[in-house]
């Protein structure tokens, strides 16, 4: 058996041709969201799945073998309930309330902007219907949200050391009042104008012989 310790999430950096070439396993969701698992890729050879703790594998993943060769990740279609808002009872709000109250129960989700996803559950889909939204029993790809503390969400482990460089963000310019400005001011810039004017006067006055 061989063991698989790298994923390259979504093939970053890999070229065309390479991922083109690689091996392939279509996975389901409940295999793809654990980190150790065994699967026979499209050669037939038996892979040992040894990732990260936590680590989400996604479809479009690339796993990278001990001798080097590469197995892309196929998300495998399976039954999930599609949800859809009803343009006749409702509107397309409805599924952002839906989406607050599976997410109260902590189920996984995957958001589309005009569906949803869950696995199928009659209870919830009863739930659902009472929200007056449409709920179909489908074969499809299941990606849920991976939750803001897997790394954005999309579930991936960084490797050690990974930081995010923040450009250090410069300090606004001064402004700078000009006769165009509309700012209203009322702490004293008036009476601060005025004295400078007399002094200007006073300064400029020719004196009496």
């Amino acid at each position: 058996m061989l063991q698989v310790s790298k994923i390259m999430p979504q093939g970053t950096a890999l070229a065309p041709v390479l991922l083109k070439r690689a091996a392939t396993v279509e996975l389901d969701w409940d295999i793809r969201q654990k980190s150790r698992f065994e699967v026979t890729d499209s050669l037939g050879r038996q892979l040992g799945i040894f990732l990260p703790r936590g680590t989400l594998v996604r479809g479009g993943d690339v796993l990278v073998v001990e001798d080097g060769s590469l197995v892309k990740v196929i998300a495998a279609p399976q039954a999930v309930l599609r949800i859809t808002a009803c343009a006749s009872h409702g509107s397309a709000f409805d599924l952002t309330r839906a989406a607050y109250h599976l997410g109260n129960r902590h189920v996984p989700i995957e958001l589309k902007p005009d569906h949803l996803k869950i696995e199928p559950d009659h209870v919830l889909a009863e739930m659902l219907r009472s929200m007056h939204l449409i709920v179909n029993e489908v074969s499809e790809s299941f990606e849920p949200e991976g939750g803001a503390y897997r790394g954005g969400g999309h579930g991936h482990a960084h490797d050690g050391g990974h930081a995010h460089a923040h450009a250090p963000v410069a300090p606004p310019a001064p402004h700078v009042h000009g006769p165009d400005c509309n700012h209203g001011h009322d702490h004293g810039h008036a009476h601060h104008e005025v004295q400078l004017v007399a002094i200007q006067i006073h300064k400029h006055k020719p004196h009496s012989p």
